[in-house]
């Protein structure tokens, strides 16, 4: 019989939330690290339960979360962009 791989805590986190976080498929994350998908099943289950990773569905606040906050910086990119040509006009003037 094959011998056992131990992984680590942190190997078994970062594969869990490649299912959680960014979407892949049990299958696909399980080929691309090359372990059997029952396992990453069990790390992503485990990691849950823990509250480690958010339930299922919580991920989709998260993202609506993420294109809010985006959209938000986005907004104040283009207002601090607005006030540094408006304070480079002003200056203009001055001298």
């Amino acid at each position: 019989m094959g011998s056992r791989v131990h992984h680590s805590k942190e190997f078994k986190l970062q594969a869990a939330r490649l299912v959680a976080d960014q979407g892949y498929t049990f299958k696909k994350a399980a080929e691309h690290l090359g372990i059997n998908a029952w396992t990453l099943r069990d790390w992503v289950r485990k990691f849950r339960s823990d509250g480690t990773l958010p339930p299922p569905g919580e991920e989709i606040k998260e993202a609506e979360e993420m294109k809010r906050l985006r959209k938000e910086l986005s907004e104040v990119k283009m207002e601090r962009d607005i006030l540094k040509k408006a304070m480079a006009y002003f200056a203009k003037d001055k001298l």
